[in-house]
C-alpha cells in the first residue's frame, strides 16, 4: 500500500473518532447543566476543555461560546466541523480505496453538520444535533466493517480509531477522576492541600455518573460493579477492563491487533518499533492493578499512557508513512 493512502485512511479514522468524542462530551455536559444545580466551583467547562486538550481565549468561558467554538468554528481544527472537514478531505484523497457506502455516509454527515448553524442548534435541541453526529460516526464505522475488505487499509483505519480512543479516554480520566480522588501529587500540582474525604459532596455522585456516560459506560459499569460508584472503580473499569470497547486496555489490544495485521499483509515492512511499543502498552495495562496505579499516582500513569500513544503514532509514521526509501528497498 502506498504511504499516502495509509496516511489518509489513518487520519480519516482518527478525525472521525475525535469528532464523535467531542460531540459526546458536549452533549453530556449540556445535559448535566439541566440535571444539576449551577456549577458552584465553575469546573465543568474548564474540565471539558482540559479533557479535550483545547485552550480557548478567556472570553470564551460560557457554555454557548464553548459549544460554538468546539462545534462550528471551522478555523478550530479540534472542532467537530474542523474534524469532519479533515476526515472528508482524507477520504476524498483515497476515494478509490474505500467503498461507495463509506464515502456517501461520510459526505452526508459532513454536509449535515455544515448546514446546521449554532443559533438554530442552540434554540432547538442541541441533544438531537449531537446525537446525529454520534449516530453518523457509529454508522460509518459499521459500514466500514461491513463493506471494506479487512486487509491492510482496514487495519490502518482500526489503528487510527483506537489510538485516538486510547489517548482521549486517558485524557478524560485524568481531567475527571483525579479531581474526585485526593492525591498529594495532584494536590501539589493544583496548588492546594485540601483533602476531599467525602466524594458524595457537591454533586460528585452525578459527576461520576456523567463521567461514565461520557464513555457510554454507565450500564456496562453497573453490570460489573452494580450501581455502587467510586472513583477508584470507575478508573479501574475505564482503564483495565478487557471487554468494554471504550476502555484503554481494550483499545490497546485493538491497536496491537491492527499493527500485527498490517505487518502480516505488508509485502516489505514486517514487525517493527510500532508493534513493539503497542505490545508494551498492552502488557502494561494487562498486568496493572488499580491499587498499584493509585499508589504510584493516577495522574502520572495516565500521562504515561498518552505519552506511549504519541510514541506509537510517531513509530507508525516512521515505519509506514515517512520511511526512508533505502529502508524500503533493503527490506
Amino acid at each position: 500500500m502506498l504511504s499516502r493512502v495509509a496516511e489518509s485512511l489513518y487520519w480519516m479514522s482518527r478525525y472521525l473518532e475525535r469528532a464523535e468524542h467531542t460531540a459526546r462530551l458536549l452533549d453530556l455536559n449540556l445535559n448535566l447543566m439541566l440535571d444539576q444545580a449551577p456549577d458552584p466551583d465553575g469546573l465543568r467547562w474548564p474540565r471539558l476543555l482540559e479533557s479535550l486538550m483545547v485552550v480557548l481565549p478567556e472570553s470564551k468561558t460560557d457554555a454557548y461560546s464553548i459549544a460554538q467554538v468546539l462545534t462550528f468554528d471551522a478555523k478550530n481544527k479540534a472542532s467537530i466541523i474542523g474534524c469532519m472537514n479533515s476526515a472528508r478531505e482524507n477520504a476524498r484523497q483515497v476515494r478509490e480505496q474505500i467503498s461507495s457506502e463509506m464515502w456517501e455516509e461520510l459526505n452526508q454527515l459532513f454536509l449535515q453538520i455544515r448546514r446546521a448553524g449554532m443559533e438554530n442548534t442552540w434554540q432547538a435541541q442541541p441533544h438531537h444535533f449531537f446525537r446525529s453526529v454520534k449516530d453518523g460516526a457509529h454508522l460509518f464505522q459499521g459500514i466500514t466493517d461491513s463493506t471494506l475488505s479487512h486487509s491492510e487499509g482496514w487495519h490502518f483505519i482500526q489503528a487510527g480509531r483506537f489510538l485516538e480512543r486510547a489517548g482521549a479516554t486517558a485524557a478524560l480520566l485524568d481531567a475527571h477522576v483525579s479531581e474526585l480522588i485526593y492525591h498529594p501529587t495532584r494536590a501539589a500540582r493544583a496548588g492546594t492541600t485540601v483533602e476531599r474525604t467525602d466524594v458524595a459532596e457537591k454533586g460528585d455522585y452525578l459527576e461520576m455518573v456523567g463521567l461514565l456516560k461520557s464513555c457510554t459506560a454507565f450500564e456496562a459499569y453497573c453490570k460489573v460493579y452494580t450501581a455502587d460508584l467510586s472513583p477508584e472503580r470507575i478508573a479501574e473499569f475505564l482503564l483495565l477492563n478487557s471487554e468494554f470497547p471504550r476502555s484503554v486496555r481494550f483499545a490497546a489490544e485493538m491497536i496491537q491487533s491492527a499493527l500485527n495485521g498490517i505487518a502480516e499483509t505488508s509485502a516489505t515492512r514486517k514487525t517493527g518499533r510500532a508493534n513493539r511499543l503497542a505490545g508494551r502498552l498492552r502488557a502494561s495495562l494487562s498486568f496493572s492493578q488499580i491499587d498499584e496505579i493509585m499508589g504510584s499516582g493516577l495522574h502520572f500513569y495516565l500521562t504515561d499512557i498518552q505519552r506511549q500513544c504519541a510514541q506509537i503514532h510517531t513509530a507508525i509514521y516512521q515505519q509506514y508513512v515517512a520511511y526512508a526509501i533505502e529502508s524500503a528497498l533493503a527490506s
